[in-house]
């Protein structure tokens, strides 16, 4: 069974619909129990951090989406809340990636919305994906480069479009609307 986190941070439909195009099946929930019998679990999100966050909190998922033994799969908002801590609202987040989430320059244009290549490929996650491939960006924050990006973009400056630690996978980009290769790289979640 796939769960897809429902926390009232939107995206939600459009991810469910790119399964259903894979042939999998997945259940929207909060539902705690739900969640950790799954089989695989994504987090996506679109809005602002520090709303996204209460709500996790009010619905105790804070406390067990780090925990988590299965696969996860952040997406844009969902990739920012499982980093450290994001500049948007001053925002202490989930604590599964060790990077933080920093605000673009504002004197440039944002967000940065639309297809940009994505480089530095590694991780099951990528497999197939070409170097230089593009995704569908939409966002104002991103993370920082680490050692645990596993593809980087560059707006403005150098970023992290994808990380992974152990069974937590995340993409800036939305895979859900980036074409095949945004197809295949939800395909290679489900094959891990």
């Amino acid at each position: 069974m796939i769960v897809i986190i429902d926390y009232d941070a939107g995206n939600i439909r459009s991810v469910q619909n790119a399964l259903q195009r894979l042939n999998a099946e997945a259940v929207l929930s909060s539902n705690i129990d739900e969640i950790l019998a799954a089989d695989r679990v994504i987090l996506p999100g679109v809005g602002s951090a520090g709303r996204a966050m209460d709500s996790l909190r009010q619905k105790k998922l804070d406390k067990i989406i780090p925990g988590l033994k299965q696969p996860v799969l952040g997406i844009c908002l969902g990739m920012q809340l499982l980093c450290s801590y994001s500049e948007e609202q001053d925002t202490e987040c989930l604590k599964v990636f060790n990077t933080r989430i920093k605000k673009f320059p504002s004197k440039d244009i944002i967000p940065h919305m639309g297809w940009n290549e994505i480089s530095k490929l590694k991780s099951p996650l990528m497999r197939g994906i070409p170097e230089g491939s593009n995704q569908y960006f939409v966002h104002s924050y991103y993370a920082e480069s680490c050692s645990q990006s596993i593809g980087d973009c560059n707006y403005i400056l150098p970023f992290a479009a994808a990380l992974e630690k152990e069974n937590f996978y995340a993409t800036q980009f939305h895979p859900e609307k980036s074409s095949k290769e945004g197809s295949r790289i939800l395909k290679n979640f489900l094959e891990l």
